[in-house]
């Protein structure tokens, strides 16, 4: 099982991005997904999860910012970023997991993760 992110880079505050994560030799129509980061000098946070039905989670911070979904068609995940500050610039990983009705953000719920991919915003 691999994943691999991409669609990071560099950004003004107020830019957007949209991340994306690539997943080979796991199929994830019904599994549960989600993104983390880790920002300089902190934990890492779960930002958004996607459940085996495509409900989605996000923590409190990046809502109305970012959205999670999910690509049947590609077998990948993607979160598109909007309205970035500051805080948001971190690395950024995918995790995929087995089925969840309900997904939630905490990195002990999933079972694979990308190399992560660096996101940076300027203000």
């Amino acid at each position: 099982v691999q994943l691999v992110e991409s669609g990071g880079g560099s950004v003004q505050a107020g830019g957007s991005l949209n991340l994306s994560c690539a997943v080979s030799g796991y199929t994830i129509n019904t599994y549960c997904a989600a993104w983390f980061r880790q920002g300089p000098g902190k934990e890492r946070e779960g930002v958004a999860c996607i459940s085996s039905h495509d409900f989605t989670t996000y923590t409190e911070a990046v809502k109305n910012r970012f959205t999670a979904s999910r690509d049947y068609t590609w077998n990948s995940l993607h979160l598109q970023l909007n309205g970035l500050n500051s805080e948001d610039t971190a690395m950024y990983y995918c995790a995929t997991g087995g089925y969840c009705r309900t997904c939630i953000l905490d990195g002990r719920a999933y079972s694979y993760w990308g190399q992560g991919t660096q996101v940076t915003v300027s203000s």
